[in-house]
């Protein structure tokens, strides 16, 4: 019995460390900016482009003028994580408040749906070489939340939706290369996601990082891009943003 206490002491504190070292994240999100040279270029989405902000560090160097951003590390896209409230969402409801001219948006989502319950005993059991029904639940209401948002954005207005999907993971802090077929069956739905949308007949682009991204462009966290991984996200999104703008 004492065993069994001391063990389920350690979970305990482990899970406490894990919540606060995301919650640490969570704080270091790159300002938003909610007020731009391109008020109707939107930028929303998780810590892939809101721990460092250097993805849209460097589009707005390529583009030569800035647009707005409202990531926000931990995010969901919909819904409220252990991490922040301020889901995808959430954010492009709050870019519409700021201003509702949106034409294009640059956006991710849905990772943290698996990423964070997987750093929480994982019950959903999203570490499997052979992803399990549960995991791929999980991943299958992330397109049903992604297709409805497509839809609200055709619905309001928008003309150009670029969605960044997600690349393979490393061993790290966070992260393990058991999740890689959970982020192959996420990119596939996501792309799904992207093609099924039905409300306008807008323009919309899913881009696929996995066959550019590699170790040494992710940080030791095992999750986020380095600086290297940050000037390729920016470079595979610009030349489907330039004509847009």
């Amino acid at each position: 019995m004492k065993r069994l206490k001391a063990f389920l002491s350690v979970r305990v504190v482990v899970c406490l460390l894990v919540i606060a070292i995301f919650a640490g994240c969570s704080l270091l999100s790159a300002p938003w900016i909610r007020s731009a040279t391109m008020n109707n270029v939107v930028n929303i989405g998780d810590s892939i482009f809101a721990l460092s902000g250097m993805i849209h560090t460097d589009l707005t160097a390529l583009a030569g003028k800035s647009f707005r951003n409202y990531c926000v590390s931990g995010a969901y896209l919909n819904g409220t994580s252990l991490i922040t409230s301020n889901s995808v969402s959430v954010q492009y409801a709050t870019a519409k408040s700021d201003n509702s001219n949106i034409k294009t948006i640059i956006m991710d989502g849905g990772g943290n749906e698996v990423l964070i319950p997987a750093n929480f005993f994982d019950p959903y059991d999203c570490k499997s070489s052979t992803l399990s029904s549960s995991c791929k639940a999980v991943i299958d209401d992330v397109y049903v939340d992604a297709v409805n948002l497509l839809n609200q954005m055709g619905n309001d207005g928008v003309k150009n939706i670029i969605w960044q999907g997600y690349y393979h993971v490393k061993n790290g802090l966070f992260a393990t290369t058991s999740l890689n077929p959970a982020v192959d069956y996420g990119d596939t739905k996501l792309a799904q996601a992207i093609a099924n949308a039905t409300a306008v007949s807008n323009n919309r682009v899913f881009i696929d990082p996995r066959p550019y991204i590699v170790n040494s462009d992710i940080l030791i966290d095992g999750v986020h891009p380095t600086d290297s991984g940050s000037q390729k996200l920016a470079n595979l999104i610009w030349p489907v943003m330039q004509p847009l703008l």
